[in-house]
């Protein structure tokens, strides 16, 4: 749920995918066709291209990757080309050794010890079957396809970096038009935050350790919803997922930490309330990115209905 502080972002960078997934899965499997290296890694090429671009320190591979358990697909990103690892030749790890050996149009497999593995992670995140000291091999199915270059990297660091500052200076204008336009005559706290009350209940209030229940809907400045605890709007905003129950969410304030704009904003209003709140980044997520959709620097608006106090 994007309100909380705790949500993780959807997807990280693919480019540190391969590392991060060496700490995630183990395979057999024989050593065929497999030559090795001289720090310990198993590597077959199936295509060779050494006419192609080849992989330099730095580089960000794009092509699909497909990882094993055995003859158990992990994971894949087949038929879909995209950024799948950075190539950093830790010799630990390994798989970044053979990233350099590649060229743009290569095929390879790379295979590297579980038992590497195993030292960077908590042992319940290893399989269930992995056993210490049996041989076991992470696999790696690499198709290489094009490569964005540590420069290239470079220049897209900068402009992100150009496009948030910008971003960040445009918020105070961009919420103060949001204002105007929606005709808001609320005044905001000194933290920036505006809480518009619709509709006033008579209930107990909302108060730090009571349980309350709320729908609520969450959007950007722009109207983009992101998250919703009412169907129509999440269906409405096409952010609807069949898999999770919409009805109103219950919550311990100061247990159950949500952002700082939406505890403050809920904090002393009665049970039956409707409001909106219109929260600066800076009480939400301020720098950071939460999704493809809540970049850094992005104000909220949530519409929210207080259920229930316990």
């Amino acid at each position: 749920m994007y309100i909380k502080n705790t949500m993780k972002k959807s997807i990280k960078m693919a480019a540190l995918f391969v590392a991060a997934a060496t700490m995630m899965v183990a395979c057999n499997g024989d050593k065929e066709g497999f030559k090795k290296t001289d720090n310990g890694l198993y590597y077959r090429f199936d295509k060779q291209n050494k006419d192609g671009q080849q992989v330099q320190e730095g580089d960000v591979l794009v092509g699909e990757l497909t990882i094993r358990f055995d003859t158990t697909t992990i994971f894949t990103n087949k038929g879909e080309a995209r950024r799948i690892a950075q190539a950093t030749p830790n010799y630990e790890i390994k798989i970044g050794e053979g990233l350099l050996m590649m060229h743009v149009g290569d095929v390879a497999t790379f295979a590297m010890d579980a038992d590497t593995a195993a030292k960077y992670v908590d042992p319940n995140l290893m399989p269930a079957n992995y056993k210490e000291g049996t041989g076991q091999k992470l696999y790696y199915e690499i198709s290489l396809q094009d490569i964005v270059s540590r420069e290239e990297m470079e220049q897209e660091r900068l402009n992100f970096n150009n496009s948030m500052d910008e971003r960040m200076k445009s918020e105070p204008d961009d919420i103060a038009a949001y204002i105007k336009d929606n005709n808001i005559t609320a005044k905001p706290t000194a933290d920036g935050l505006y809480v518009i009350v619709k509709k006033r209940g008579n209930g107990p209030k909302v108060a730090t350790g009571k349980e309350i229940s709320v729908n609520y809907t969450g959007r950007l400045l722009d109207g983009t919803i992101f998250d919703s605890s009412v169907e129509s709007d999440a269906r409405q905003g096409n952010v609807y997922n069949p898999q999770r129950p919409y009805e109103p969410m219950t919550y311990v304030v100061g247990r159950d930490k949500l952002i700082e704009g939406w505890e403050q904003g809920v904090m002393g209003q009665p049970e039956g309330t409707v409001l909106q709140l219109v929260i600066p980044s800076a009480l939400a997520y301020g720098p950071r990115q939460m999704s493809a959709v809540i970049l850094p620097y992005s104000p909220l608006v949530f519409d929210i209905e207080i259920v229930s106090v316990k």
